[in-house]
């Protein structure tokens, strides 16, 4: 446990002691570290929100001064029940330890007694500075996460080692409020909800369907020069799938289970890489045949829960740009080098592959805990070395995470950091020992050998719904060029005059590439237009006059401001230049 994640949990403790002192009959629960801050479970008698966090706030700051250490004891089970007798929540963690074979343990500072496992800061007045903390908000969870146990209130808090650092935290968070893609998803008309479809089941407008597309074209347009061919799967499958590839024991509970006809047992696929073997097991593969890499950008669908469902970043239809490598060992080292090279390209669209703005988990076994990993030891070590020449090789910032490897291979993780400082984990290259030796997959060798490829699990956006929920965010709204829907308006100030120059500035932008509309109705105002261009976030809107119909140039609007007299030829060539 880190620094700051011992000052969180000492906070918790105190949260919990304020909580017990103004709400005597409370029964608390569990209170750990989170990242940036903590939470604490509690029943309460009567009902308590936001508007109770001060009072307890102001409680914690006065009950700190009392609080130096924090002293252990280890104690019987029938002690422990003994203290926390009509609290049916901590007896059940207690009968939990006592099975487990695990010393009971008691943490004490001021008057306040918890059950915990320990870590805490060796001095709380000296070491938690009472101002770099807040209690944030109130929210509903259920007991261990289980829809069948009680419901419990949470409190929230955050808590830094600085009031700086909380302030900056505070207005990162204000900002992501304004850049939240659910509102500004509405506001563009990108997306809609409903409730006759159904929870996490995203339907995309025409204009967000072009930004997913424009998503798609470009991460196609980059992989093909590395030969990926499509294929194309259906969305259901027999569980027999999955429980050949060894997922169905994980993924089982988290499946849409489909009834039809057949006494066969149906589910929506979760993945594709099953299908994707089998695309590969059509025929006898030969050595000269690989490596064979297929790509598909197709939804899975997986019944997540309803109370961790937000927006487009956590949804129940998920769409992937899903790619797998069928090769031998020997390609492994070219086929993640493409992988990279596409990733980079494709991130440095978007302007987030720059030093300090990503960095890459080189994820990798477990070295204490090697039995939870299958396939081959020297297998293991040659990939993992591989990984990490590709890291430096194409200088990455990787960092070498032990324990973070999938169970079947180690993998390239990359995380960007968005416009606030935010990290999401988005592009990977994964490599993968088990699936082709579960399902039998083979390749005849130059020897006439029979083989067992290796298969290489690739994304570069990822999903595409969490992609385009980074996305609105990472740009508030104002997309790059090319990605946005409606690249261009142009405005005429009065159509009947200025209408033909208008039209031949769009016949001109619309040759050289670029999605273009003339708004040249006269339903809605000149100003009306103007305020439309800004609300819709345009990249660019061209205004048309007296001065620039005579003058034959253009006045360019965006949000950097204004630029007047460009000439028609300039803007075009610009715009050319900006879309290549």
């Amino acid at each position: 446990m880190t620094h700051i994640e011992k000052k969180r949990h000492s906070i918790a403790h105190l949260l919990a002691a304020a909580t017990l002192k103004l709400y005597p009959d409370t029964k608390i629960t569990l209170g750990p570290a989170i990242e940036h801050g903590f939470y604490y479970d509690m029943e309460f008698s009567n009902t308590i929100s936001d508007s109770d966090l001060k009072k307890i706030q102001k409680t914690m700051k006065k009950m700190a001064n009392s609080w130096s250490t924090f002293e252990s004891k280890e104690v019987s089970p029938n002690e422990a029940r003994e203290f926390f007798a009509g609290n049916e929540y901590k007896l059940e963690l207690i009968d939990e330890i006592e099975k487990k074979g695990e010393p009971i343990t008691l943490y004490t500072s001021g008057d306040f007694t918890d059950l915990c496992r320990g870590g805490h800061v060796e001095n709380f007045k000296e070491e938690i500075d009472m101002n770099a903390f807040k209690l944030d908000r109130v929210a509903g969870a259920y007991w261990r996460g289980d829809e069948n146990n009680p419901m419990l209130t949470r409190i929230y808090g955050l808590a830094f080692d600085t009031k700086e650092e909380l302030d900056e935290y505070l207005q990162q968070r204000d900002e992501a409020k304004k850049r939240d893609h659910r509102k500004i998803g509405k506001e563009l008309g990108l997306f809609t909800f409903s409730e006759k479809v159904g929870p996490g089941l995203p339907l995309f407008t025409p204009k967000g369907t072009k930004i997913r597309d424009l998503v798609v074209d470009k991460i196609d347009r980059i992989q093909s020069q590395f030969g990926y061919e499509k294929v194309c799967i259906p969305h259901i499958t027999k569980s027999d799938l999955y429980k050949t590839s060894g997922h169905w024991d994980k993924y089982k509970d988290d499946l849409f289970h489909v009834k039809g006809k057949s006494d066969a047992e149906f589910v929506m696929k979760p993945m594709n890489c099953p299908h994707h073997t089998q695309v590969y097991d059509a025929e006898p593969r030969s050595y000269r045949d690989l490596p064979l890499r297929y790509a598909e950008t197709t939804m899975v669908y997986r019944d997540e829960q309803a109370g961790e469902l937000m927006g487009l970043s956590r949804v129940r239809s998920i769409s992937q740009d899903d790619g797998h490598i069928f090769c031998t060992p020997d390609h492994i080292k070219q086929e993640v080098n493409n992988i990279v090279s596409i990733i980079k390209e494709f991130y440095t669209a978007m302007d987030m592959f720059n030093d300090g703005d990503y960095w890459v988990s080189l994820s990798v076994r477990d070295s204490q805990d090697l039995d939870k990993y299958i396939g081959d030891d020297e297998l293991w070590d040659k990939a993992e070395i591989i990984l990490e020449d590709i890291a430096k090789e194409n200088n990455l910032h990787y960092k070498r995470v032990e324990g973070e490897a999938a169970f079947y291979g180690p993998k390239l993780d990359f995380q960007f950091k968005d416009a606030l400082g935010r990290e999401w984990q988005l592009g990977t290259a994964q490599l993968d020992f088990v699936q082709p030796a579960r399902f039998e997959l083979e390749y005849t060798d130059n020897e006439g050998n029979k083989q067992t490829p290796v298969m290489i699990h690739r994304a570069v956006a990822g999903s595409l719904e969490r992609f385009m929920a980074l996305s609105i965010e990472h740009f508030a709204g104002y997309f790059p060029l090319w990605l946005a829907p409606l690249q261009i308006a142009i405005i005429p100030i009065k159509p009947d005059i200025h209408g033909d120059y208008a039209e031949t500035i769009r016949q001109a932008l619309q040759e050289a590439g670029a999605r273009v509309e003339l708004w040249d109705d006269d339903h809605d105002g000149f100003g009306k237009k103007v305020r439309r261009a800004k609300n819709e976030k345009i990249p660019y809107w061209i205004i048309i006059g007296d001065e620039e119909t005579d003058s034959k140039t253009l006045t360019i609007e965006s949000k950097n401001g204004q630029q007047k007299n460009i000439s028609m030829e300039e803007f075009v060539a610009s715009i050319q230049d900006k879309l290549k």
